[in-house]
């Protein structure tokens, strides 16, 4: 069974905000996955770069507000999620301890960069265009959904009937250029482009959805079919169902200038993997249909 979770608050509080009136539903905070078993292994710890090892801490660059991904528990302040888990997992075997910093999704890239973080993890699609500045450790296979209103009311079938509708995505995700994509189609096809509403906020999107001002929104499969299951008891939201679109590999990405940290989490990963730790982690957040059998750099 799915583990439930307080979306219901995030909206609430948007809607507050934007003078709406407030949700009253309330649901249960799912638990963690269980790490007590995970070790440190020292071979892979010692590929660690000194300053990281010296730390004890790996610093992770992430946009906490994706469940089941990432997100805060009830007190606002503790990340939890299935990629939380999973990064706790392998710091776990590198000998660390994971640390979050919550950032806008379109500085990800640049605080790996500039070193302010030693990695990213936040539902980041793996591409070519993004490994010329960073490389990825592949750990989750996802695609694009589109979500609706609950009993899709605009009859939102697939991607052509987006032409002339609203469609909310976050600023710089796959999303994004699919969207953008989609509306040149649509204009080609001699119909009305889409309305594409960028933002930084999952909640913000829901929210206009919610409250019609868009169609839809394209969302990674992860966090579409989790908010439409959790949302209002399951009220609120349904996933169309089609195939996921521009299917891919989520990525941790690490500053190209790293190299040994990259090895050392896949390293970490692909013991988590053999284990079974890394499936156990999945399934308490409802989404094997993602996972991967074998872990890669740069899909390699």
């Amino acid at each position: 069974m799915m583990p439930r979770l307080l979306v219901t608050s995030l909206l609430v509080a948007t809607l507050a905000a934007c003078g709406g009136t407030s949700d009253t539903t309330q649901t249960s905070t799912p638990p963690s996955s269980d790490l007590s078993s995970v070790k440190k292994d020292d071979a892979l710890a010692a590929l660690v770069p000194a300053e990281i090892a010296s730390s004890g801490k790996l610093k992770v660059g992430s946009n906490i507000q994706n469940p089941p991904n990432n997100f805060y528990d009830q007190d606002g302040k503790t990340p939890m999620g299935s990629e939380v888990d999973l990064i706790k997992a392998i710091a776990a075997k590198l000998g660390l301890q994971a640390e979050h910093s919550d950032m806008a999704f379109s500085s990800l890239i640049t605080s790996l960069e500039t070193k302010r973080v030693d990695i990213t993890m936040a539902a980041m699609n793996d591409t070519a265009e993004r490994q010329q500045k960073i490389d990825f450790v592949d750990y989750f296979t996802s695609g694009i959904t589109i979500m609706v209103q609950k009993g899709n009311p605009q009859s939102v079938k697939g991607p052509d009937d987006l032409c002339g509708k609203g469609v909310a995505v976050n600023l710089g995700s796959s999303q994004e250029q699919f969207a953008k994509e989609q509306s040149q189609k649509c204009k080609d096809q001699g119909k009305q482009e889409v309305q594409v509403s960028v933002t930084d906020s999952d909640t913000g999107n829901q929210n206009q959805l919610r409250t019609g001002r868009v169609a839809a929104i394209l969302n990674d499969l992860p966090t579409a079919v989790y908010v439409a299951k959790t949302a209002g008891d399951g009220s609120y939201f349904e996933v169309v169902p089609l195939a996921p679109i521009n299917g891919g590999p989520y990525g941790i990405g690490v500053n190209k200038q790293n190299a040994k940290l990259a090895e050392a989490i896949k390293g970490a990963l692909q013991s988590l993997i053999d284990d079974g730790t890394y499936t156990k982690i999945l399934s308490t957040w409802d989404i094997k249909q993602g996972a991967i059998t074998k872990a890669a750099i740069n899909g390699k």
